[in-house]
């Protein structure tokens, strides 16, 4: 049985929970969704549509978030289930979480996977190493594997004419020794970058911070994510968090928009698999012009407002 940690925000699953959730189903075998914290039983209906099962727990332990305490559920609940395979959003959450869930159950863990493969005892997956210069090829051979997913690497599930059963968990939690005492999040009405279907993102060429406002009125009009490359983020221009690439998030949008960006190797690997790759640039010869589907050369300041004021027709 496949064990799928579905991530949430107390209304609806996360693309990484539909993208694990379909990853197990590529695998095969009886799924088992688990909905943790505030919002777990509005979101099982949802998680019904997509495993043979939902567990789902509200325990008081888990809100606010702790990875500990998280880490502690979905370990106990693998083992009260039965798994045999137990997957976790490659996101920053489950990073944190998933390495805990396996020394907790004394289990091999196999991180940032984008392709899985079940074996004779075991699971195979590749990932990227060294820089995405390199696929690499590992093999876990064990009753029980936990294994972080790299979002945006995997088809998002399919609906299945049967609705999986709900069930209420009760779980015994310890109390953590560290208590979040303050929480501070970045207010913002754009889309989450790794949820968005268009992203926006600026790099080095934006030539300095004050620039990037181009990059977030053109996302503001087509309702787009912001991105920027680690040249940007480094220089302090952006926040990590906006970070795409190899070092930043993944994205797979329906279309990207790369702004003054080189598209250096690491960056390629956050953004390689957008279905359509737009790129502004003065430099023809740079690798971003090579792979993208429309390269438009010229000068950011001149091409953008032309970009934002086109955008806006359309949309009006």
């Amino acid at each position: 049985m496949i064990l799928v940690h579905c991530e949430h925000d107390g209304t609806r699953l996360r693309k990484s929970a539909l993208e694990m959730l379909g990853a197990a189903q590529a695998l095969g075998g009886e799924i088992t969704a688990l909905v943790l914290g505030r919002g777990s039983s509005q979101v099982a209906a949802e998680a019904a549509k997509y495993a043979s099962q939902v567990l789902i727990a509200e325990d008081a332990l888990l809100e606010p978030y702790s990875a500990r305490n998280h880490a502690q559920a979905i370990a106990d609940l693998a083992v009260q289930a039965e798994a045999s395979l137990v997957l976790t959003s490659g996101s920053r959450a489950g990073r944190e979480v998933a390495p805990r869930v396996a020394v907790r159950l004394d289990a091999p863990y196999l991180e940032d996977a984008t392709q899985l493969e079940l074996i004779d005892g075991g699971l195979r997956v590749k990932h990227y190493a060294y820089l995405a210069r390199v696929t690499e090829t590992l093999e876990a051979i064990a009753p029980l594997i936990v294994v972080s997913v790299k979002p945006n690497t995997q088809a998002v599930a399919q609906p299945s004419a049967n609705l999986g059963e709900v069930f209420e968990v009760e779980l015994e939690l310890t109390p953590s020794p560290i208590q979040v005492v303050g929480r501070t999040q970045e207010k913002t009405s754009r889309v989450a970058l790794t949820e968005a279907s268009l992203v926006v993102t600026g790099g080095r060429g934006m030539g300095s911070p004050e620039n990037f406002k181009l990059i977030e009125d053109f996302a503001d009009v087509l309702g787009a994510g912001v991105g920027a490359t680690r040249a940007a983020v480094d220089a302090g221009w952006r926040p990590y968090a906006e970070q795409v690439g190899q070092t930043g998030k993944t994205v797979q949008p329906n279309a990207y928009f790369a702004i003054g960006v080189s598209g250096a190797v690491q960056h390629m690997s956050g953004m390689g698999k957008s279905k359509l790759i737009v790129a502004v640039n003065k430099n023809a010869d740079e690798p971003i012009m090579k792979v993208a589907d429309y390269a438009i050369i010229g000068d950011l300041n001149a091409v953008m407002p032309a970009l934002i004021a086109a955008a806006k027709k359309l949309k009006d």
